[in-house]
């Protein structure tokens, strides 16, 4: 239970009610003792309490015990309170000569806690509210704090590509831009190759699979290498589109090519990339802004310099 709540101490009022309806409910001490241990197990108020006194103030040594340490027993209380309000019967009653009249004063008793239980209820009900929504930022501070450190990370990874050779550095950014992927949750595909076809990953986004070709050469991509991937993608079912990540971006002619007709390639640059990686812009943001101005303009080369 949240500590705002154990600061609203139970009423005065709420206590003396309590003390009543325990003294007044139960006849017998033994009955009075055999619900406190029912209610309160293991407690360790039920240790040093004089079994042997009046009622009153057995009642009044165990609520004041409860009272005394809101920190330490604020739930209990709460726990005896709710569990005296919920008694509707008092058979233990029926046996004395004037049954009725304990009856009466024994229900009273109990009508007279029950605004109490229900207010502090609301309290307990108020504090799990806090508590978990306390919880869920802290659980939400936590993923950001995992995702911004992997993204890091992976920026590290990036920036440690420039000082490979070319060919290990190629087979590293598929696996790097699998894991960029696997982060933002579009369930990605490592490189696979099927019918003769090398296809450098694949994810998903909403609702469409993406085939992924990665180029990381000192020379800008051309237009044989784009129509080499729409050709993949022409081979797969109709919800398939492409995206060609090249670090070094395109040639003007090969986007002015496939800029037109139907247009089953995006484009992706190392510009793209380091803004993602950076955090400028997340990557499902950067897609969805890449695919819509496609549809609207024919343009299938936004970058994030347009966008930002």
């Amino acid at each position: 239970m949240s500590a705002s709540l154990h600061e609203r101490r139970v009423s005065a009022a709420a206590l003396t009610a309590l003390k009543h309806a325990l003294a007044v409910v139960f006849w017998y001490k033994r009955d009075l003792r055999i619900f406190l241990h029912d209610a309160l197990p293991g407690h360790a108020v039920l240790a040093t309490t004089n079994w042997e006194g009046a009622k009153r103030d057995t009642a009044s040594f165990v609520v004041d015990f409860l009272a005394s340490a809101p920190q330490k027993y604020q739930d209990d209380i709460l726990w005896l309170i709710a569990q005296v309000a919920e008694i509707t019967s008092f058979p233990h009653l029926a046996r004395l000569e004037d049954s009725a009249v304990r009856e009466k004063a024994a229900r009273e008793a109990v009508e007279a806690l029950r605004p109490f239980a229900a207010r502090h209820q609301d309290l307990v009900r108020e504090a799990d509210e806090i508590e978990r929504r306390r919880l869920s930022a802290e659980a939400q501070r936590t993923r950001i704090a995992e995702f911004t450190s992997q993204l890091t990370q992976l920026k590290t990874l990036y920036s440690d590509l420039f000082k490979t050779r070319p060919v290990p550095r190629g087979y590293a950014l598929e696996k790097l831009l699998h894991d960029l992927f696997d982060l933002f949750d579009l369930d990605p595909k490592k490189s696979f190759r099927v019918t003769g076809e090398q296809i450098d990953g694949m994810f998903g986004f909403e609702g469409t699979d993406y085939l992924i070709e990665a180029r990381w050469r000192n020379e800008p991509t051309d237009r044989e290498a784009l129509d080499a991937l729409k050709g993949k993608v022409e081979r797969r079912l109709d919800n398939t589109l492409g995206l060609f990540v090249s670090i070094n971006g395109f040639s003007p002619d090969s986007v002015t090519a496939f800029s037109s007709g139907r247009r089953l390639v995006m484009l992706m640059d190392g510009e793209d990339l380091i803004a993602v990686l950076e955090g400028r812009i997340k990557l499902d943001d950067l897609l969805l802004r890449k695919r819509r101005h496609a549809a609207q303009t024919g343009d299938i080369y936004l970058r994030v310099r347009d966008v930002l």
